[in-house]
């Protein structure tokens, strides 16, 4: 892996297409135990988690279906403070079991306005599978059931996770040279 080069950053190499497959495998694995016979309803925040979502999908062995969403809170390489929903929800989620999909989880200020969203249509339960979880970057209170990788708080970009609208269509992920 090199360095790329977005806009007017440098990314250095930072995980490998290959420990991503095997996370991603990892999640799908957990998610097939605990979710047979629950016929779950995924639902995969946009635009970042989309190539996570599709690539956990395909590893899924168990009845399952998938909706998306897009949400927005980042402008540039910073949180806007803002949540908004531009594409909404379009299934009946009463008394299903809800696994939300994320590419990445930091300060949860997206997540914290969007489940209560949720849990006013009365889903069976909700959990969050995130590629991606910063910790330390953690403002609002939100609780990451599978997680593949927990990072530093730094930017970061590939795999479906962009810069300004670039950067998403790498198969690794890369971290912002400082």
């Amino acid at each position: 892996m090199d360095t790329i080069r977005i806009h007017d950053k440098t990314f250095n190499p930072y995980i490998s297409e290959e420990a991503i497959r095997g996370k991603v495998h990892e999640i799908a694995t957990a998610l097939n135990r605990d979710y047979r016979d629950k016929n779950p309803i995924f639902i995969a925040i946009l635009n970042g988690a989309f190539i996570f979502a599709a690539d956990l999908f395909k590893s899924l062995s168990i009845d399952a279906e998938i909706s998306f969403i897009k949400l927005a809170s980042y402008k540039g390489m910073k949180s806007s403070g803002h949540v908004i929903s531009v594409i909404g929800l379009d299934i009946e989620i009463f008394n299903r079991h809800l696994v939300i999909l994320e590419d990445i989880v930091d300060t949860g200020k997206t997540l914290h306005e969007f489940l209560p969203q949720l849990w006013h249509n009365q889903p069976a339960s909700i959990r969050i599978a995130a590629l991606l979880h910063k910790p330390a970057a953690k403002e609002f209170q939100v609780n990451v059931d599978y997680t593949g990788f927990e990072i530093p708080d730094k930017f970061v970009v590939g795999y479906g996770l962009d810069y300004n609208g670039l950067g998403r269509n790498t198969a690794a992920i890369y971290q912002l040279f400082e």
